[in-house]
């Protein structure tokens, strides 16, 4: 009888000495997924931050690329406009309206230089 008593006793013993083992071990394996898990979101994270940065980086870049064409294309008609009209202003033998314009301005211009040195 003290056998077996010894021996169970040796069973319980490993029993429990497995049991704690596997404690610890599960809570170090829990630890090691927590810390994976946290690396792996830390790195999406990036990855997902630097992919909106690369996206916007590459929209904003779209978008001046488009307004530079935009306003090349408006300054190239606006330029045919004027072509256009001066060579219809040449063609009707009209005299240049801008020219008036731009006479008249500096006569002004000169009239207000002249007041404001007296």
């Amino acid at each position: 009888m003290d056998v077996l008593k010894k021996g169970f006793s040796i069973a319980k013993e490993g029993v429990v000495a497995a049991a704690e083992k596997t404690k610890a071990g599960v809570e170090e394996a829990a630890a090691k997924t927590k810390e994976g898990v946290m690396y792996v979101g830390t790195k999406t994270k990036e990855g997902v931050q630097s992919g909106v940065n690369t996206v916007a980086q590459k929209t904003t870049d779209q978008a001046n690329t488009a307004a530079d064409a935009a306003v090349a294309g408006a300054n190239e008609v606006s330029e045919k406009a004027v072509e256009g009209l001066e060579q219809a202003v040449a063609a009707t033998g009209l005299e240049d309206p801008m020219a008036e314009v731009e006479i008249t301005k500096t006569e002004e211009g000169a009239e207000e230089a002249a007041e404001v040195a007296q």
